[in-house]
């Protein structure tokens, strides 16, 4: 277990170490959050954080190809030999990524041009064999193998999705990265449960790079992540998760109250006629900060949730209950939001 050790000390420390310095770079590139009607934090803040997320994920990564056989558990199934390559589709599309969230955050880009990056760095996961072919039937319990050009389409959707997801969540100090690192703990637990030791050193060096970052990031932050951080998370998630098997039912479940919260106000905004990429303080996070929660409440009660369906999503065996659960967590999810939109709006005016 000794890779598993290395990668996570690595990509933890690198992280720790580097994120002061991103601030500072945040602030000579001019890569800096203003206060205004949606972002209502104090003075002038670096969000250039993301910078030492990528950087300690991406050496993390890189260094798991060198890393000698001898320190990895034995697998029965032997390694992927296309499993190379889809490690490096994860760091070619996080680079591409990083670049894409230097510019966001420098230009403030329109929804349309950001849907069109993240639709970018679908296409280069898919190039590098990371895409979902094959599905689980939780009424048969059987793989059900997706005819193309399908898997192409479900992959960007699935990549895109989780992109706008981690972005829409980083909201309030601390809130992005840990909801992050728990999710990237369940992949990993998964992982080594499913004896894909080799595949369970990605999501941990996520773990290690989001937990390095969090200590300058709890409330008060000293450095946001900016897009550059929110991006690369996302991609991460997204390309793990199909790496992992394409275990969407448990990463659903995992992040089931960040990506319930995008989808009401995908149907909000639409129901309002208001563009639906554009950002806005009608989020989950922000209706409990209108309600009275602290930053720190709010963030603490989305870990505690997060780390309880991640729970439920490693004990629970049946694809059919994991389905339930889904459907029983939508509904509830559904008139949870209604209620605090509606007593969040009241208070507002």
């Amino acid at each position: 277990m000794t890779a598993f050790v290395v990668v996570f000390c690595v990509a933890f420390c690198l992280s720790l170490i580097l994120t002061p310095c991103a601030a500072k770079v945040g602030w000579r590139w001019s890569l800096v959050a203003i206060p205004d009607e949606r972002r209502r934090h104090k003075g002038i803040m670096p969000q250039s954080g993301g910078l030492a997320i990528y950087a300690a994920f991406v050496v993390a990564l890189l260094l798991i190809l060198r890393l000698p056989i001898s320190w990895m558990p034995p697998m029965p199934e032997g390694p992927d030999p296309n499993e190379p390559t889809r490690l490096l589709g994860v760091v070619v599309g996080a680079t591409f990524l990083v670049l894409a969230g230097i510019w966001d955050d420098r230009r403030r880009l329109s929804s349309r041009r950001q849907f069109l990056l993240h639709l970018i760095a679908a296409l280069i996961a898919i190039a590098f064999l990371i895409f979902i072919e094959v599905v689980n039937n939780p009424l048969t319990n059987r793989q059900v193998w997706i005819r193309w050009p399908l898997p192409i389409l479900i992959t960007i959707f699935w990549i895109t999705g989780m992109i706008s997801t981690v972005n829409f969540l980083d909201g309030l100090d601390g809130l992005a990265a840990s909801v992050t690192a728990i999710t990237a703990a369940v992949l990993t637990i998964h992982m080594v449960r499913e004896h894909q030791y080799s595949v369970a050193l990605l999501p941990l060096a996520l773990l290690g790079s989001t937990l390095g970052f969090l200590p300058y990031n709890f409330f008060p932050a000293r450095v946001f992540m900016g897009s550059t951080g929110a991006y690369v998370l996302g991609y991460a998630l997204g390309t793990l998760s199909i790496l992992a098997g394409a275990r969407v039912a448990t990463i659903l479940l995992v992040m089931g109250i960040p990506i319930l919260d995008v989808a009401w106000q995908i149907y909000s905004r639409w129901r309002r006629k208001h563009a639906v990429n554009e950002g806005d303080r009608g989020h989950l996070h922000y209706r409990l900060l209108v309600l009275g929660l602290s930053q720190r409440q709010i963030v603490a009660l989305y870990s505690l949730l997060t780390a309880i369906l991640g729970l439920m999503a490693l004990l629970i065996s049946s694809r059919l209950l994991k389905l339930v659960t889904l459907v029983i967590l939508g509904v509830i999810g559904v008139f949870v939001l209604a209620f605090l939109t509606r007593r969040s709006g009241e208070k507002e005016s």
